[in-house]
């Protein structure tokens, strides 16, 4: 008796788009999508989208993007907020488009969070909101997003939205220069110039206590007998 050959997964498909098997990945979205897979339906949005494995269609990686977003799936929702917002293949719709970037940030995703702070902070399609625009960058930012890292630290340079402090300015900064963000550096740069010794031994210690926290959420992800 032969073993039944396995059917292909959704890391099945992922392996092979990471590896450039792009028409290989593509079928296999596509199968896991007609089965429901909500996953797969993001994934073959961006084979859409990118035009990999797939003929480059905007107007498709929109329709797979919301197929995803309906049954719940953070990163589409916020794919669809974006192409709603901008009018990329489908109708633009502003509103529309901030419900879903807004649920999706509910659902902790930080490129959503993203996306509602710099809407609301540059008010080109919105009003300003500013104290809006910073809570947004805070939740992203503390997820590790570094282009939010920042920008919570301007924030924090100037008041914006938040109580000025060239202490967590000094932190968030830090924390995004340190990942290449070069708006980042030169700014970090600047504030430390005009820091006292005392400010500058506060943010010393508020990068070491970000790391003790952070170090200590990837143990514990390590270390979790469920995820083993």
């Amino acid at each position: 008796m032969t073993d039944m050959p396995t059917a292909p997964t959704i890391a099945d498909g992922i392996a092979h788009y990471v590896e450039g098997a792009f028409d290989a990945a593509a079928d296999i979205f596509c199968r896991l999508s007609n089965e429901g897979d909500a996953e797969a339906m993001m994934w073959l949005g961006s084979c859409y989208a990118n035009g990999e494995g797939k003929p480059n269609s905007v107007k498709d990686a929109f329709k797979y993007y919301l197929l995803a977003a309906e049954a719940g799936q953070a990163q589409a929702m916020t794919n669809v907020g974006a192409m709603l917002v901008n009018g990329q293949g489908c109708k633009r719709d502003l509103d529309e488009g901030i419900k879903w970037l807004e649920a999706a940030a509910n659902l902790n995703d930080a490129g959503a969070q993203f996306n509602l702070a710099t809407l609301f902070s540059a008010g080109k399609d919105v009003d300003i909101e500013i104290d809006r625009a910073a809570g947004w960058y805070k939740r992203a930012a503390e997820q590790g997003h570094y282009p939010s890292q920042a920008r919570l630290g301007y924030c924090y340079q100037h008041g914006a939205g938040v109580e000025k402090s060239r202490v967590n300015a000094y932190l968030w900064y830090a924390l995004a220069a340190q990942h290449g963000v070069g708006t980042a550096l030169s700014s970090l740069e600047r504030i430390m110039g005009e820091m006292s010794a005392e400010e500058k031994r506060e943010g010393a210690a508020l990068i070491q206590s970000w790391r003790r926290k952070t170090a200590a959420v990837s143990s514990q992800a390590v270390l979790d007998p469920t995820l083993q």
